[in-house]
This record gives C-alpha cells, structure tokens and sequence, in this order.
C-alpha cells in the first residue's frame, strides 16, 4: 500500500499535492507521503478543485458523487475522501507512474 492513500470505515483518505495551471491533467507520482497531481484549471472559483475531482473520478471509473474534497480547498495540499468501491486500493496504486525502469 502506498503512503498517500489510506483506508477507513467508509472508504479512502487520498493525501494529495495539486499544482493547478498545467497544460494537461495526470498524476505526476509520489512527493512524500503525497500524491503529486497536475491539473489543467486557474486556481480560481473553484475550478481546480472541481477538475481534480473530475479527473479522479475518471481516472478511478467512480462517479463524481463518490469523491468529496474535504480539505485544502485553497491550499495545493488537499485531502479528498473516495466512498468504497470494490477494487479501489488496486486502482489507487494504478494511479502511480509505472516505476519498472527505475534503479
């Protein structure tokens, strides 16, 4: 199990770092015990947050009503919680850079 993700009675805690402002949505990898997340939204009204949201929901194959940001709404350190789906640690693990070429 990664370091930025961890269970709870009624799902997952994901410990993300969202740099808005990118020319494209991914996940970037680890940055700590952090998730690293680019997001291609201003840091403005909102729209960050809700394209982090959408883009996990996505990623994830989850609805949109499954993940709710619960804090870090105008900090680029946020904490989003994901209801349980079957299969999610598998597809949160899916989410990180694929590491086979690294020493």
């Amino acid at each position: 199990m990664s370091s930025f993700y961890h269970a709870t009675g009624e799902g997952y805690v994901l410990r993300l770092l969202v740099v808005p402002g990118a020319s494209r949505n991914e996940v970037v990898g680890l940055h700590g015990d952090r998730l690293k997340v680019r997001v291609a939204a201003a840091p403005e009204k909102g729209a960050a947050n809700r394209k982090l949201l959408d883009f996990l929901a996505k990623t994830l194959g989850l609805p949109k009503k499954a993940l709710l940001l619960t804090s870090g709404a105008q900090s680029r350190e946020k904490v989003v919680v994901v209801q349980t789906s079957p299969d999610l640690a598998v597809r949160l693990e899916k989410l990180l850079p694929d590491r086979s070429g690294q020493a």
